[in-house]
């Protein structure tokens, strides 16, 4: 499985959904610091949430196979930059947690994952598992090899090299 790298506000569900992906039970476990599992690291939300501080997420992610920005479902505002995807060389991807929640506003955080420059966006649930083992599936593939002149190729054009 590839890695993927997590970071999104505090309480957005990010150490809960390292528990679904890896079929553990769920409980609340505050991140105090990053947090390199077999299949995810787990960022702090703070760190997104703080702008002096926010810039050692990519320094973070390089251990990383995949880049995944985490919003809940019921989020009152967004974090995230349109063009976020930036920063990185790896595929971005875009996570939105709490979707059971009866005040989930799914289509407009998927319109803040778009903006942001998500390639693929996933809705799931921790607690229903409901989308999980979609999200487990895509990070179970094999990553297509890209040649050279593809990246430079969409890196000229201004787009992702994933």
């Amino acid at each position: 499985m590839r890695k993927l790298f997590l970071y999104g506000r505090s309480e957005a569900g990010k150490t809960s959904l390292t528990q679904a992906l890896k079929g553990e039970a769920l409980h609340y476990h505050k991140t105090q610091y990053n947090n390199s599992w077999d299949i995810t690291i787990d960022t702090p939300g703070e760190y997104i949430e703080t702008k002096k501080i926010s810039h050692a997420l990519a320094s973070i992610s390089f251990d990383s196979d995949i880049i995944g920005i985490l919003c809940a479902a019921n989020e009152p505002y967004n974090l995230f930059s349109p063009g976020e995807i930036v920063w990185t060389s790896r595929p971005f991807i875009g996570i939105i947690t709490k979707i059971d929640l009866p005040n989930a506003n799914v289509p407009m955080v998927m319109q803040w994952m778009q903006e942001a420059g998500c390639q693929r966006v996933f809705a799931v649930s921790n607690v229903t598992g409901e989308g999980i083992d979609e999200l487990r599936d895509y990070l179970l593939q094999i990553p297509e090899r890209r040649t050279l002149e593809q990246a430079k190729s969409d890196q000229q054009s201004g787009r992702s090299s994933y």
